[in-house]
Protein backbone atom coordinates (compact mmCIF):
# COMPACT_ATOMS: atom_id res chain seq x y z
CA UNK A 1 0.00 0.00 0.00
CA UNK A 2 0.96 3.79 -0.44
CA UNK A 3 2.63 5.56 2.25
CA UNK A 4 2.85 9.34 2.22
CA UNK A 5 4.38 11.61 4.84
CA UNK A 6 4.72 14.97 5.06
CA UNK A 7 7.82 17.27 5.85
CA UNK A 8 8.59 20.91 6.10
CA UNK A 9 5.64 22.53 7.65
CA UNK A 10 6.40 25.30 10.40
CA UNK A 11 6.16 28.74 11.81
CA UNK A 12 7.04 31.14 8.76
CA UNK A 13 6.12 35.54 8.82
CA UNK A 14 4.03 36.85 6.06
CA UNK A 15 5.20 37.16 3.38
CA UNK A 16 7.73 34.21 3.65
CA UNK A 17 7.73 31.15 1.62
CA UNK A 18 8.14 27.35 2.42
CA UNK A 19 8.58 24.06 0.98
CA UNK A 20 6.98 20.89 1.90
CA UNK A 21 7.86 17.47 0.67
CA UNK A 22 5.79 14.34 0.73
CA UNK A 23 7.59 11.39 0.60
CA UNK A 24 6.19 8.01 -1.45
CA UNK A 25 6.38 4.82 -0.14
CA UNK A 26 5.30 1.26 -0.51
CA UNK A 27 4.58 2.08 -4.56
CA UNK A 28 5.97 4.15 -7.16
CA UNK A 29 4.19 7.43 -8.12
CA UNK A 30 4.57 7.17 -11.41
CA UNK A 31 0.82 6.49 -12.31
CA UNK A 32 -0.95 8.25 -9.48
CA UNK A 33 -2.46 11.90 -9.79
CA UNK A 34 -1.17 13.43 -6.46
CA UNK A 35 -1.77 16.72 -4.93
CA UNK A 36 -2.48 18.73 -1.65
CA UNK A 37 -5.37 19.50 0.40
CA UNK A 38 -5.31 21.53 3.68
CA UNK A 39 -7.80 22.28 6.22
CA UNK A 40 -7.91 24.85 9.12
CA UNK A 41 -9.21 24.77 12.43
CA UNK A 42 -13.35 24.44 11.75
CA UNK A 43 -13.06 24.46 8.41
CA UNK A 44 -13.64 22.16 5.59
CA UNK A 45 -10.58 20.22 3.85
CA UNK A 46 -9.53 22.26 0.88
CA UNK A 47 -7.81 21.08 -2.09
CA UNK A 48 -5.08 23.21 -3.59
CA UNK A 49 -3.51 22.04 -5.98
CA UNK A 50 -2.81 18.71 -7.74
CA UNK A 51 -0.84 17.80 -10.54
CA UNK A 52 -1.60 14.79 -12.96
CA UNK A 53 0.45 11.60 -13.67
CA UNK A 54 0.08 11.43 -17.35
CA UNK A 55 1.24 14.90 -18.54
CA UNK A 56 1.91 16.71 -15.78
CA UNK A 57 -0.70 18.99 -15.74
CA UNK A 58 -1.50 20.85 -12.74
CA UNK A 59 -3.91 22.85 -11.23
CA UNK A 60 -4.63 25.49 -8.56
CA UNK A 61 -7.23 26.72 -6.31
CA UNK A 62 -7.53 30.56 -6.39
CA UNK A 63 -6.54 31.12 -3.10
CA UNK A 64 -3.14 29.66 -4.00
CA UNK A 65 -2.66 30.65 -7.71
CA UNK A 66 0.29 32.70 -8.53
CA UNK A 67 1.79 31.89 -5.11
CA UNK A 68 1.95 27.73 -4.90
CA UNK A 69 3.64 25.55 -7.32
CA UNK A 70 3.46 21.74 -7.30
CA UNK A 71 6.01 19.56 -8.84
CA UNK A 72 6.90 15.98 -8.78
CA UNK A 73 9.87 13.87 -8.99
CA UNK A 74 8.77 10.38 -9.86
CA UNK A 75 12.36 8.97 -9.93
CA UNK A 76 12.68 10.34 -6.22
CA UNK A 77 8.67 9.26 -5.40
CA UNK A 78 8.63 12.55 -4.34
CA UNK A 79 6.07 15.38 -4.53
CA UNK A 80 6.61 19.15 -3.37
CA UNK A 81 4.52 22.14 -2.73
CA UNK A 82 6.31 25.32 -2.93
CA UNK A 83 4.88 28.60 -1.17
CA UNK A 84 5.47 31.94 -1.65
CA UNK A 85 4.23 34.97 0.03
CA UNK A 86 2.61 32.88 2.09
CA UNK A 87 -0.65 34.83 4.11
CA UNK A 88 -1.95 34.38 7.35
CA UNK A 89 -4.90 32.62 5.82
CA UNK A 90 -2.69 29.99 4.24
CA UNK A 91 -2.28 28.78 8.00
CA UNK A 92 -3.66 25.25 8.42
CA UNK A 93 -2.70 21.85 8.02
CA UNK A 94 -1.59 20.55 4.61
CA UNK A 95 -1.60 16.97 3.06
CA UNK A 96 -0.35 15.40 1.16
CA UNK A 97 -2.78 13.51 -1.76
CA UNK A 98 -2.33 10.88 -4.11
CA UNK A 99 -5.49 8.93 -5.92
CA UNK A 100 -5.53 5.95 -8.49
CA UNK A 101 -8.42 4.31 -8.35
CA UNK A 102 -8.46 4.98 -4.55
CA UNK A 103 -7.44 7.81 -2.32
CA UNK A 104 -4.33 7.71 -0.01
CA UNK A 105 -3.61 10.86 2.12
CA UNK A 106 -0.58 11.80 4.40
CA UNK A 107 -0.89 12.42 8.39
CA UNK A 108 -0.41 16.11 7.32
CA UNK A 109 1.98 18.73 8.18
CA UNK A 110 1.38 22.05 9.97
CA UNK A 111 2.18 25.21 8.50
CA UNK A 112 1.56 28.77 10.29
CA UNK A 113 1.68 31.92 9.09
CA UNK A 114 2.30 34.43 11.62
CA UNK A 115 4.75 37.55 13.01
Amino acid sequence: QLQLVESGGGLVQPGGSLRLSCAASGSRLDFYDIGWFRQAPGTEREGISCIGSKRGRTMYADSVKGRFTISRDNAKNMVYLQMNSLKPEDTAVYYCYAHTYKDYWGQGTQVTVSS
